[in-house]
């Protein structure tokens, strides 16, 4: 890991925590560059302010995220065990990265964020992996005919985000197993045939 790779990173984890504790708005530079330990030249070094800032934070923390769908999606060819797969994956993610997924979720819907396209088009890829899935699934008649893959496909994202959030905060003692189980089990009661 290079200097700069090392400080790029203390500066996204102090933006997540402080975003996760107080919200976009209510986080400032000045709080950013103090809880990373870094020179605020240092952060406009990397950063043109703080809203590209988060742009690039939420492009470096959603392409990986994009590819394990995309490859979770691929890797099983059954569209009913994928959809389960997918579920468990979305869940996993979501557990090992909390604050991250509790950011994204805020933002996800606001149409004012300067970074509002790098998000619609890593949305694009996540939620079209799990449209595709859906495709194979109609045309392989093992889910109801009248199912639109991409507005399931969105409809099971953000089932699954908002399940694992509240798991997390309310119920952290049920195992990830219980919760993949009926949230798969939701999922087959509205596309499976």
């Amino acid at each position: 890991m290079t200097r700069s790779t090392d400080t790029k990173d203390r500066i996204f984890s102090a933006t997540l925590q402080l975003i996760s504790e107080q919200g976009y708005t209510g986080t400032t530079v000045d709080e950013i560059v103090a809880r990373a330990g870094v020179a605020k030249g240092t952060m406009y070094y990397h950063f043109s302010g703080k809203a590209e800032l988060v742009e690039a934070l939420i492009a470096e923390q959603l392409a990986p995220v994009a590819k394990g769908f995309r490859e979770t999606a691929e890797s099983v060819s059954d569209p009913t065990a994928a959809i389960d797969a997918l579920v468990r994956f979305e869940l996993e993610w979501i557990r090992d990265n909390r604050a991250f997924a509790k950011m994204l979720i805020t933002e996800l819907w606001r149409e004012d964020r300067a970074w509002r396209q790098t998000l619609v088009f890593l949305r694009h890829q996540i939620i079209g992996s799990i449209s595709e899935v859906i495709s194979r699934g109609l045309k392989a008649h093992a889910f109801r005919g009248d199912i639109d893959p991409d507005f399931a496909g969105s409809a099971l994202f953000g089932l699954v985000a908002t399940t694992a959030l509240d798991w997390l905060v309310f119920s952290p003692e049920r195992p990830i197993e219980f919760i993949a189980d009926q949230v798969s089990r939701l999922a087959a009661t509205a596309t499976r045939a």
